[in-house]
């Protein structure tokens, strides 16, 4: 179709601008005596959506979304600012005449007749020769109807002329006679019944003919434009035409002859007026209006031609047929009957169109969302607490229900017995089942475990432990006698000038704590055996168990002794009532499985009923409404028992749910029973009775089996952990042991050149002749100390005497320090040896039978390090002060260990400043009371005492068996 049908399009009105901040921020510091403030953007967004939807917006969607917009936030503004006071001034749409009014109901009012006015325009530019496009005509049509309905019924006293009642039913009026031509066109494009057309086109032409009447009231007012007044003429005519036209052709089917060219005439005559009041109309159209399209004139002037040909030459058909055929008596234009009307537009409520989700989305959420009333909030905790209750009350009743059914069938057994009794029904044992559950997750487990570290592994890990520790305890008791053994052999060949301490006084702590070590480490070579015995009496369950062969065993229990007829085949002669037997088993057994499902469905449904109710619970919000009866407390109570209602539905769902369910438990029982008295008592029962009990038997070996692995799993960690401290302990003690050889070796070699030196000058010389150099001393190697000595000597500008007959001194005793630098000569004969700090970690007489149990004795005795035991002091007669910078240089013992007893013949202790050497070598200063030495170890507490024998057992308690 070249040309579509002109549409008239509502005007729009015009306003200004207007101020929402103001009024807004002082109804929040007064009325919700809150900080306008923290509301300064919500004010802005509220100003700038005013003015994009009623200043910046054109006729199109995006003007529709803008405009649906600012009337959702005018509706939710309204009900929490109902006494709000704003200038809104709006421009008439036909007068142009502004009118202001304070009230939100008049600016609600004109921004609805904008989306009206939007709407319109829409419908109107639609191109309607697309069945989209027709679609979206008519839909926005009658939207358009429907707010301008609205408007009507809920805005009194416009004050406007735009707003009047009158205009607005006008409108109206105009709007859906233009909605129905739009059905018609489509009805005719589609080439419907005739009869249907003709209802269509008459109600279009009775609406446009009582619009054409209506419009005379607005004669000389300059309110509507005159193109309208001729546009609505000329279609009143033109679907008076149509409706005529269509109505004969259906006359014309029926054989009324005479009526069909009556209407055809009738139909001939309209066109011929709609055609002269359109070819005048597009004469005069000015192509300014903004409510018409551009070709309006042209456009009706061509359909009414178009009718106005189809008239004719239908009419000089039937003539011509009714003059040589039919004969037909025509009668009179007012006889006819008249023509039907089919309804087929009514006005879309504002409400239906707001309820849409797209429209829902582009309104968006409350601009003010955050300021609520603080009566609100508490009516709205009360609502919540309500909802709180019934929720907690459909809980609790679900979850009884639960119980119940959980209760009944563990009380009857049905889990368990049914599939008994389903393999009685099938004449088998039920030996090809699975392995149990259990077993199997002690399988995975195991399996877990072997493969991240299996029980072989952790044994010979704990082997090669073992072995490190006793070599290295073998190794320092060798090194200890060695290093005794050097000792006592310097002292037999220099006599009474060997002034070098016995090592057994210094040893003697060491030698305890390596008995207690060694003492230890046969203690745990029992553990190690239970040990092994209890893993060589589960391994082969194990083995067992992660093998495939698992599965035959338990098949071969359950078939063990088993008949190879059913278990009821009990007599040859009894075949025929076992058979009914196994029928009956049967039956029953499927029945209560169907009962055990619908039980499941009846759970599942129960706990999607209760899940929707708290997503509905949850989403409820009548915040809203709470602001919309604000100023009527009175109406809370029934305001919460009408939105409760709302999950009454829930309720009773969820309440058959629990009825259904005491049904189905009922008859369960029933059948239960039934079951039991028919098979729960044969010789079927006894052998299937048997049949379990080796099962179980065979899962108490596995279980067995697995208790004992990880009792020799728990074993060996704990062995492993033993070996390990242990490891550290003697490894500690061998750096110790290294430390203090190394020490007594440097001053042997010392004290051998120094001997060495006394004997040569011991020698009496004569006059005569100059005594022979003295033979070097006897030694395998010169120590770097002794050669030190030596050169020390040799230096020495002061004269050499012999040395005086040395003391008659104990070995057993220490030496004491030199008191100062020129007391040598002053010092005491020596006293008594005195006691030495306690180092000594006494063994205690019972060798603890449980090593792994001492682990936390271990960890308190022997966790920190012991330092190496210095070597005793001794006389220095010789050293010069290069030799005992040379010792300073030696690295300290470990601070957290006390020190061995030091050697008061040392002229230092390790990390001491050394004292000065002695004024000359003529004499040897005597023996003294020892000073005790202000070591940083005296202070430290005396080692604890060693664990004791039923400590360990009873850390150990269980360990292998």
């Amino acid at each position: 179709m070249a040309h579509q049908s002109p549409m008239i399009a509502i005007p729009k009105k015009t306003t200004g601008d207007v101020d929402w901040t103001a009024p807004i921020r002082n109804l929040i510091a007064k009325s919700f005596g809150e900080n306008p403030d923290n509301y300064a953007q919500e004010c802005q967004a509220l100003q700038r959506c005013r003015q994009d939807a009623v200043k910046g917006a054109g006729s199109d969607m995006t003007g529709r979304d803008l405009l649906y917009k600012y009337f959702g936030q005018l509706e939710i503004l309204e009900m929490r600012f109902p006494e709000i006071r704003v200038n809104f001034p709006w421009n008439d749409a036909f007068t142009n005449k502004l009118t202001t009014q304070t009230a939100i109901a008049y600016e609600k009012a004109s921004v609805l007749f904008q989306i009206a006015a939007t709407h319109s325009a829409i419908a109107a530019s639609q191109n309607r020769s697309d069945p989209e496009g027709l679609k979206l005509a008519f839909y926005y049509f009658k939207t358009c109807a429907g707010m301008l309905t609205y408007i009507n019924e809920n805005f009194l006293h416009a004050p406007s002329t735009d707003l009047s009642r009158e205009v607005i039913k006008f409108l109206v009026g105009v709007i859906m006679a233009q909605a129905t031509e739009v059905f018609l066109e489509k009805c005719i494009d589609e080439k419907k019944a005739p009869a249907l057309i003709a209802k269509i086109a008459s109600q279009s032409a009775s609406m446009y003919t009582s619009l054409s009447e209506e419009v005379k009231d607005f004669m000389g007012k300059g309110i509507f434009d005159r193109n309208w007044i001729t546009l609505i003429q000329i279609k009143s005519k033109h679907f008076g035409s149509i409706a005529q036209y269509y109505r004969g052709l259906v006359d014309n089917k029926a054989r009324a002859y005479g009526e069909a060219l009556v209407r055809f005439t009738l139909a001939e005559s309209l066109a011929k007026e709609a055609n002269r009041s359109a070819a005048s109309f597009s004469a005069l159209f000015a192509h300014v209006s903004p409510t018409l399209p551009a070709d309006a004139g042209p456009s009706i002037s061509e359909r009414t031609k178009v009718q106005l040909q189809l008239s004719t030459d239908r009419k000089t058909e039937a003539q011509r047929d009714n003059d040589l055929i039919y004969n037909a008596v025509l009668p009179s234009a007012d006889a006819l009957p008249a023509i039907e009307k089919a309804v087929v537009a009514t006005p879309i409520s504002i409400q239906e169109v707001y309820r849409a989700p797209d429209v829902q989305n582009v309104i968006g959420a409350d601009i003010f969302v955050k300021l609520i009333p603080l009566s609100v909030h508490e009516s709205a905790s009360v609502y919540s607490e309500e909802k709180a209750k019934l929720v907690r009350k459909e809980v609790e009743n679900a979850e009884s229900a639960e119980v119940e059914v959980r209760s009944a069938l563990e009380a009857m057994g049905v889990q368990a017995g049914l599939a008994r009794f389903k393999a009685m029904a099938e004449g088998s044992l039920g030996g090809e089942e699975e392995i149990p559950l259990d077993v199997r997750r002690w399988r995975e487990d195991i399996n877990v475990m072997e493969d991240r570290e299996g029980i072989d592994i952790l044994l010979q890990q704990m082997a090669r432990l073992k072995e490190t520790v006793k070599t290295e305890l073998d190794n320092i008791s060798r090194d200890l006698d060695v290093e005794s053994r050097e000792c006592e052999t310097m002292r037999v060949k220099y006599d009474h000038l060997w002034t070098q301490e016995p090592s057994a006084s210094f040893t003697k702590s060491i030698r305890q704590d390596l008995k207690s070590h060694l003492g230890t480490l046969d203690a745990a070579a029992v553990s190690d055996q239970q040990v092994s015995t209890l893993w060589e009496s589960v391994k082969s369950d194990i083995r067992l168990l992660l093998s495939p062969d698992v599965e035959d065993v338990f098949r071969a229990s359950a078939q063990r002794d088993a008949p190879s007829e059913s278990l009821l085949d009990l007599d040859i002669g009894a075949e025929a009532h076992d058979e009914k037997e196994r029928v009956r088993i049967r039956q029953y057994t499927t029945e209560i499985e169907e009962r055990l499902g619908r039980l499941k469905k009846i759970a599942y449904e129960r706990s999607e009923v209760l899940k929707e109710l708290k997503d509905k619970i949850q989403a409820d919000d009548v915040s809203h409404l709470l602001l919309l009866n604000r100023r009527n407390p009175g109406a809370e109570q029934s305001l919460f028992a009408a939105e409760l209602e709302k999950f009454r539905t829930y309720q009773q769902h969820l309440g058959t749910t629990v009825h259904n369910q005491q049904v189905v438990l009922k008859e369960i029982q029933g059948l239960w029973k039934n079951l039991r008295d028919l098979a729960g008592r044969g010789p079927g029962a006894k052998k299937w009775d048997e049949r379990e009990r080796r099962k179980k038997d065979t899962v108490r070996r596995f279980s067995n089996a697995r208790d004992g692995y990880m009792e020799v799993r728990d074993g060996l960690t704990k062995g492993l952990q033993f070996y390990q401290q242990l490891t550290d302990l003697s490894t500690t003690l061998t750096v110790s042991v290294k430390s203090f050889i190394t020490d007594r070796r440097s001053e042997r070699d010392r004290l051998v050149g120094q001997a060495d030196i006394q004997q040569r000058l011991a020698v009496p010389q004569t006059p005569a002749e100059k005594p022979p150099l003295p033979p070097p001393p006897r030694r395998s190697a010169p120590s770097l100390d002794s050669s030190f000595a030596s050169m020390n000597l040799q230096g020495s500008q002061n004269p050499v005497s012999p040395p005086p007959k040395p003391p008659q001194a104990s070995y057993s005793t220490f030496p004491p320090p030199p008191q100062s630098i020129n007391a040598y000569s002053n010092l005491p004969p020596p006293p008594q040896q005195p006691t030495r700090p306690a180092y000594t970690n006494t063994v205690s007489p019972n060798t603890p039978s449980d090593p792994y149990a001492s682990l936390g004795a271990f960890g308190s005795q022997f966790s920190t390090p012991r330092a190496a035991p210095p070597v005793p002091r001794q006389q220095t007669h010789s050293a010069s002060p290069q030799r005992q910078s040379s010792f300073s240089l030696l690295p300290p013992p470990p601070p957290s260990r006390p020190q061995y007893a030091a050697n008061p013949q040392i002229p230092q202790t390790y990390g001491q400043q050394a004292p000065p050497p002695p004024q000359s070598w003529r004499q040897y200063p005597p023996q003294t009371q020892p000073i005790q030495q202000g070591s940083q170890y005296q202070n430290m507490p005396p080692p604890p005492p060693p664990s004791q024998g039923h400590d360990t057992q009873q850390y150990y308690q269980g360990y292998g068996r």
